[in-house]
């Protein structure tokens, strides 16, 4: 596996220290995107968050790149600009040093943590560097109304229970984005399939748009989830950091 860190390396070097006790999720959307990780192909996925160990340790079987974004402080920032009831700061994807377009992205929990304007704007990047048909992976407050006042720090326990350490933050009012509200700043994607979780999130996978889809009739949100789930055997991973 290669690891491909783009731009200087931040969040990494600020991330909060981790307490032992950690909230347990099961993501079952998540697994199926570690489950579809094809033996005959490589992939290319973009890690909005820091580079955690056990996540490279749970790729570390599979033929890919993972590409860090690092968006950690930005996103924090932005969270804390809608605090102090102002419109969230813009938030940027660092360039690529290579132009080979995600085939997976992995959202974790920071799309609840920009306000419409800055989520459209930086889902319209993470389109632009994906190939038509990927997956992106977001997990979005719905029954809860408050959340923590910063994003947390996901790590795969395995393929498919996900553990956010415990860490003390003021608490910030959820948007508790709807999908209609999520499709209508995102028009580039479709959803694929979503899952209430235990904990009162909603699991996405939301999938790029090709241009004929996007020139198509808007997505039928009553068949959200019933497609099938692709099963894959694994391979070895390639991990590239971008920077």
């Amino acid at each position: 596996m290669r690891v491909n860190q783009l731009g200087e390396l931040r969040g990494a070097a600020s991330a909060p220290a981790r307490h032992e006790k950690s909230d347990s999720i099961s993501a079952p959307l998540f697994r199926s995107l570690i489950d579809q990780l094809a033996e005959d192909r490589r992939w290319v996925i973009l890690d909005l968050g820091t580079a955690q160990p056990e996540t490279i340790a749970l790729l570390n079987g599979v033929r890919c790149r993972l590409d860090i974004a690092d968006l950690t402080q930005d996103i924090e920032r932005a969270a804390a600009s809608i605090a102090g009831e102002a419109a969230s700061t813009a938030v940027t994807l660092p360039d690529m040093r290579s132009p080979e377009p995600a085939d997976i992205v992995l959202c974790w929990d920071f799309l609840n943590y920009l306000d419409c304007g800055a989520l459209s704007a930086l889902m319209a990047q993470i389109a632009a560097r994906c190939r038509p048909g990927a997956l992106v992976h977001a997990l979005i407050v719905y029954s809860g109304r408050v959340m923590h006042g910063r994003p947390g720090e996901y790590v795969p326990a395995d393929a498919g229970t996900l553990l956010d350490s415990a860490r003390a933050s003021p608490e910030l009012l959820a948007p508790r984005y709807s999908t209609e509200a999520l499709l209508q700043a995102m028009p580039d994607y479709t959803v694929d399939r979503v899952r209430l979780l235990s904990n009162g999130m909603q699991e996405y996978l939301f999938e790029r748009r090709s241009l004929r889809k996007a020139l198509g009739p808007p997505p039928n949100l009553g068949m959200v989830g019933s497609k099938p789930v692709r099963r894959a055997h694994k391979r070895s991973p390639s991990v590239q950091k971008l920077g």
